[in-house]
């Protein structure tokens, strides 16, 4: 739908479809839909079951709740790209910002996963409520232990690049056609490494026997695998490694992301009929449901395209008002 509710008669009309809606989600900067009679407070007293959901950068409190704000700037005040990127001391060091806006994406889950929430709560009192989701609140929750480590030991945490900081060998690694990534989570895949490429002698070097040693000498055990995993290309690697139980995968671009075959197994693109594009491809949702399946019948909608559809189940709305809606430029 489009409405212009900066004019009265659109703000009229959203207060119209609000009074039997279950749910309003926005995404203005603090008390902007207050100046046109769309803030909660206002709207709790059309309808006092609403669930109303704001979303913005910083939240509706707080000393910088009326800047704007975006995913990389939430990536960089939430410490997100401060433990981002190449250690220092190694080329291409710094921080760096996620590939996705990892920070817009999850914020928009917590937002459903609340919506949900209040739903149930409105089931069992009759009573809707307000819901104030910030993308920093979301960027900050996300530290997870990086952040409550922190909180426990005073000790800033620094970058490791690709690698996992309480385990090795991990990371990225060069094949001679390409790159691959390890993650040897335990000294028993560990064994099962060395003995694919050769070496069973490392575990029993107390340098590289446990993942905390391991760790301590990376560098030196690096000296060892990098030469051998270079000497063979990539799927020797993922095949052979993978056999054994060893976690490996090839780095994938998006091509070769759509033509894997688990990808394809798994139903993650799905195809529908757009009103103007004719057929194209979606990605579908990564939940799967036995009893309500989710179904992709419904392309994405252009601009407007569901106006007539929406607005004429009000009350009184007859085709003479859309038109009169539509030729002021209200819809």
């Amino acid at each position: 739908m489009t409405i212009d509710f900066a004019r009265p008669d659109g703000a009229k009309l959203v207060q119209d479809l609000i009074a039997d809606a279950d749910v309003l989600i926005e995404n203005y900067k603090t008390g902007t839909l207050t100046r046109y009679g769309l803030g909660y407070e206002q709207i709790k007293e059309i309808n006092p079951r609403i669930v109303y959901c704001s979303i913005t950068g910083f939240g509706q409190t707080g000393p910088y709740r009326l800047r704007a704000g975006y995913d990389t700037i939430m990536q960089a005040i939430g410490g997100l790209m401060s433990v981002t990127g190449e250690r220092d001391g190694l080329p291409g060091a710094g921080p760096l910002r996620a590939g996705v806006p990892v920070i817009d994406f999850m914020t928009g889950i917590y937002g459903a996963l609340a919506v949900v929430a209040a739903l149930r709560q409105r089931d069992a009192t009759g009573k809707g409520q307000y819901i104030d989701l910030a993308l920093l609140d979301v960027e900050v929750s996300a530290l997870s232990y990086f952040g409550v480590n922190y909180l426990a030991s005073g000790i800033v945490p620094q970058r490791v690049g690709n690698s996992n900081p309480v385990t090795y060998p991990s990371g990225k690694f060069e094949a001679s056609d390409g790159s691959i990534v390890l993650l040897i989570g335990n000294d028993r895949q560990f064994i099962k490494l060395c003995a694919e490429i050769g070496r069973d002698d490392l575990p029993a070097d107390a340098q590289f026997a446990t993942s905390p040693e391991r760790v301590r000498n990376a560098a030196r055990l690096d000296q060892i695998i990098s030469p051998i995993l270079a000497s063979r290309e990539s799927a020797h690697w993922v095949s052979a490694l993978e056999a054994r139980g060893v976690p490996c995968a090839q780095i994938n671009d998006l091509k070769s992301v759509f033509e894997d075959p688990q990808v394809n197994a798994r139903g993650n693109v799905a195809r529908t009929r757009h009103a103007r594009l004719g057929e194209i491809p979606l990605l579908t949702s990564p939940m799967r449901m036995t009893c309500n399946p989710i179904s992709y019948d419904i392309a994405p909608p252009t601009l407007g395209e569901h106006n007539d559809e929406v607005l004429g189940h009000l009350p009184g709305m007859s085709a003479e008002r859309l038109a009169t809606l539509k030729a002021s430029g209200v819809v």
